[in-house]
């Protein structure tokens, strides 16, 4: 397994981590292990419940980035190589 650090631990001081780019760069973190956990054990079912849970709280974060901060939302997706969120 790759692990992927998507930000830097050692550049994050204790005040910028409850900032939504964090939050959603350390749940991507989060999605990619459990994915690779899943393609290993297919039958884990508690962890394919917690792995759409947190896509859940990716996606409002990611909505709530989208509102405030679009210019922000737009790099975020791009480092992190995520997809745009679908608009009604």
């Amino acid at each position: 397994m790759s692990k992927k650090v998507f930000i830097d631990p050692s550049l994050i001081s204790k005040k910028q981590t409850g900032s939504v780019e964090f939050q959603i760069s350390s749940l991507t973190n989060r999605v990619s292990k459990l994915t690779f956990h899943l393609k290993l054990h297919g039958r884990d079912y508690s962890s394919q419940r917690g792995l759409w849970k947190i896509l859940g709280k990716r996606k409002r974060l990611l909505g709530y980035l989208s509102q405030k901060n679009s210019a922000c939302y737009e790099d975020l997706i791009n480092q992190l190589g995520i997809r745009k969120l679908k608009t009604r």
